[in-house]
């Protein structure tokens, strides 16, 4: 079970990192670009995905933790239960994410 403050530490891990509100709430950035914000919703994180067909297919592999709003039709945002997703699949969620918004040559070094 995920919390929005293992949201926090383990969005702050990555590098180049900074939190600021979006919204009213908490969001994560790489170098001014988003890559994980909390929702209104208590426990929901919303995070960029590759394309909307995996943000459906996490969806329908797993409603319980995965879903999204009509607010979010045509865009590769999926959201996330906190507490249906524990913590290494939350660390992989937000380095997945990262790495969509980080520059290539961030992402090179990360990966070096």
């Amino acid at each position: 079970m995920a919390t929005e403050d293992d949201v926090r530490r383990l969005a702050l891990a990555l590098p180049e990192t900074g939190e600021k509100s979006m919204y009213g709430t908490p969001a994560f950035y790489v170098r001014g670009k988003w890559f994980a914000r909390m929702r209104e919703e208590p426990g929901v994180l919303a995070v960029p995905v590759p394309s909307e067909e995996e943000k459906l297919e996490l969806v329908a592999a797993r409603p319980g933790a995965f879903f999204t709003t009509p607010h979010f039709d045509g865009y590769a945002v999926v959201l996330v239960r906190l507490p249906e997703v524990d913590e290494e699949e939350l660390g992989e969620l937000l380095t997945d994410a990262w790495r969509l918004r980080a520059p290539k040559r961030l992402v090179a070094a990360f990966d070096a």
